[in-house]
């Protein structure tokens, strides 16, 4: 049977799992670990992902991503590339070290994120290669709770949610971590179509926007960016200067999802519309995650936009 593709697009929320290949050992010794983490690092840097757990076990990886312009694919390949690289001249070895193809589970992030952190930090206890959670120093964990310094983890919007008071948020997930829960594997593996783990009606999310990813009449840059925002500010009287400026006015924040929907709807990327809106694309991203509750306010500016244009035509 014929692998089906992954499902990629921009916000994406990823459980990835990359094994040694025929389950062989991928981290020998310290120096191993230090550089893999070294590596994710560095192409965390590059490609902007959010990075919300990991832990690295001596056959196999867990990472929890979630994309932002650059596809999971092409992050994950050229880690595994350049830790292969790295791990074939230092012992002298050949040929491939992961398993050819490694598991990316797309998520519900409201649903799992928290589950997913502790069933990921939990692996090492699982294998009993720890006696308990703070002493294992290959997980983000330790992260979590201050100590560990590589500031890889994006431990904000986790830890956000237990307290806006960090020192109070840290004890609160320690407290969460400690509970005596026990995490099945199956619950995190029982996946719709092999690739998506959630409710129904996130998987009619899912299916929705990749068939209007992929879907042959995309109406690819019909209106301007500068067009768009006109129609913002003709149904709702924000300008495009208040779209650019700081700040969080509801409405204004309102109208920068707005265009940065459209601005998706129309085929510009994520990094397009950053600049437009003099926002960093993390903004954009977010403002991009969800559109419910939006689909009338979309259609209201599309005829907008298509009432602007035609009357310019007469006009002419």
């Amino acid at each position: 049977m014929a692998r089906k593709p992954r499902i990629e697009f921009e916000g994406g929320f990823y459980h990835v799992i990359a094994r040694g290949n025929q389950k062989q050992t991928i981290f020998l010794n310290e120096n191993d670990f230090r550089r893999y983490l070294e590596f994710l690092g560095d192409y965390k840097n590059r490609y902007k992902f959010f990075l919300y757990s990991y832990v690295l076990m001596p056959n196999h990886v867990h990472l929890l991503v979630e994309t932002g312009e650059i596809p999971l694919s092409k992050i994950l390949q050229g880690m595994n590339q350049r830790y292969t690289m790295y791990f074939n001249r230092r012992y002298g070895t050949v040929g491939h070290l992961f398993q050819g193809r490694y598991k990316a589970i797309l998520c519900d992030k409201d649903e799992y994120l928290l589950n997913l952190v502790r069933y990921i930090h939990y692996n090492p206890l699982r294998a009993r290669i720890a006696r308990s959670l703070d002493e294992y120093r290959w997980s983000s964990h330790r992260e979590f709770l201050g100590l560990n310094r590589e500031y890889l983890v994006d431990t904000h919007l986790v830890l956000g949610i237990f307290s806006d008071n960090m020192g109070k948020a840290k004890r609160l997930y320690q407290r969460y971590m400690a509970e005596e829960v026990k995490v099945s594997r199956e619950e995190f593996y029982k996946t719709v179509d092999q690739r998506i783990l959630g409710g129904e009606g996130f998987v009619e999310q899912v299916i929705e926007r990749v068939s209007k990813e992929i879907a042959p009449g995309k109406k690819r840059h019909e209106f301007s960016l500068v067009e768009i925002a006109g129609g913002i500010r003709k149904v709702w009287a924000v300008s495009l200067k208040d779209l650019r400026a700081k700040g969080k006015d509801p409405h204004v924040m309102e109208g920068r999802k707005l265009l940065s929907l459209a601005g998706r709807e129309y085929g510009y990327k994520g990094k397009e519309i950053a600049e437009f809106l003099h926002k960093d694309p993390a903004a954009v991203t977010r403002y991009t995650r969800d559109k419910s509750g939006f689909k009338k306010k979309l259609d209201r500016l599309f005829s907008a936009l298509r009432e602007i244009r035609e009357n310019i035509n007469n006009q002419v």
